[in-house]
């Protein structure tokens, strides 16, 4: 079967599984996957499943991806904050559905492929940063939508800070090895408002950055 065969069964399975917004199946549609695949995976870039991009990292399975991208009812004009990087994918999927996607990194290398890939596919409205997903970005603050593609065991209170009133936060929350909740938060004008839109299994957000790397604070990821 043919990447595009693939590609089209696998838009309806998306379909059949729940996904109904046409601008985020679109966006599924358009984003070539392969191209965030490590070669040895390249025949499976369209199978409903998370693959492996290195340094203990995951793509996530596309029907996760569309769940939380639908999740956060994005329009055109909205800026976007992304925690966790990883193979891009994410981002790229978020920057075909708002005005700008800011997404941190705490793996430089995985960082320095996801930017190639970002140059690639000609994506101008995606702004990277190599640090702690755990701070968020205070100066690009306040963000109408926060997406986390890792798990913590708590909300990060800086996350929820850097939330527009109005906005939205999706996240997988719990240790990894229990019981996982997906997400969605929403900051009023008096508070935040939250509800549980079903369980997962995310790798854990890691406040710091890796040894390897030297740095001071950051994420664990996916993408």
């Amino acid at each position: 079967m043919s990447l595009h065969a693939r590609k089209i069964r696998l838009i309806m399975e998306l379909r059949k599984g729940g996904i109904s917004d046409t601008g985020v199946l679109s966006a599924i549609e358009r984003v070539p996957r392969e191209v965030f695949v490590p070669g040895p995976f390249q025949d499976q870039a369209y199978e409903n499943m998370a693959l492996p991009i290195g340094r203990g990292q995951t793509l996530s399975q596309p029907r996760v991806v569309a769940m939380m991208t639908q999740a956060l009812t994005l329009s055109k004009r909205m800026k976007v904050l992304e925690v966790g990087t990883g193979s891009g994918y994410q981002a790229s999927i978020l920057s075909r559905l708002c005005r700008r996607v800011y997404t941190i990194e705490r793996h430089k290398e995985l960082l320095d492929e996801a930017e190639e890939r970002f140059a690639t596919l000609r994506l101008h409205n995606v702004t990277t940063k190599f640090g702690d997903g755990y701070k968020g970005w205070k100066e690009q603050a306040p963000f109408e939508r926060i997406i986390v593609t890792a798990a913590p065991p708590e909300i990060p209170p800086a996350l929820l800070e850097q939330l527009a009133i109005g906005g939205i936060l999706v996240l997988p929350l719990g240790a990894q090895g229990n019981h996982q909740e997906l997400l969605r938060i929403t900051r009023t004008e008096t508070g935040y408002e939250q509800e549980t839109l079903g369980g997962v299994r995310f790798v854990p957000l890691v406040h710091g950055m890796p040894r390897e790397n030297g740095g001071a604070s950051a994420l664990s990821k996916r993408g």
